[in-house]
């Protein structure tokens, strides 16, 4: 009878070599990535301040994103951040669609007193600052970011990145009915 190793006396289990790698992994990876949606479909929505599009990969995309991005923005009356949202967002949509292989998703969301877009591609090279000539055609993408938006950035993520921008959103005005009459005021 074989001795038992020093494993074996602390109540260790080897494990069975004969099983390869890939399968003894796969378990835990599909854990891992099971929560992880495509990005060629919508996110998971939370609130209903909340949207999602996946994107088809065609330079017409752009155009169906800002449309999208305009449709939201008038159902959550914020009408007056129309134009910068509409064109920030083409640029973060060309620019995923003309370096990123794989799909991309637009996201949009509003939380506190903040208007989030974020653009996920399947690209891991973040945006990089360029000095454009004045006669350049390009170039000029982060320049726009810094112009329009309150912040933006960029972070990888596994599937690749997400680039987005936020902008501040001035709170409701509160309801002034009955404001000037002395009946109105609570004692």
């Amino acid at each position: 009878m074989a001795r038992p190793t020093g494993a074996q006396q602390q109540g260790w289990v080897a494990k069975d070599s004969s099983t390869s790698w890939l399968a003894r992994h796969r378990g835990l990876w599909a854990r891992t990535l099971a929560p992880l949606r495509p990005l060629d479909a919508p996110a998971a929505r939370v609130t209903a301040l909340q949207a999602s599009w996946p994107l088809a990969r065609d330079l017409r995309s752009a155009g169906v994103a800002r449309r999208a991005v305009t449709g939201r923005l008038r159902e959550w009356n914020l009408d007056h951040l129309t134009d910068s949202v509409e064109l920030l967002v083409s640029e973060l949509v060309t620019n995923a669609l003309r370096y990123a292989p794989g799909p991309v998703r637009l996201n949009l969301r509003v939380t506190d007193s903040c208007l989030r877009c974020e653009v996920e591609d399947t690209h891991v090279a973040v945006p990089v600052r360029r000095g454009a000539d004045h006669d350049a055609e390009g170039g000029r993408g982060t320049e726009l970011l810094d112009l329009l938006s309150d912040g933006w950035g960029s972070y990888e993520k596994g599937t690749g990145k997400t680039t987005w921008f936020e902008l501040t959103v001035p709170p409701c005005p509160e309801s002034t009915e009955g404001a000037g009459d002395p009946e109105s005021v609570a004692l």
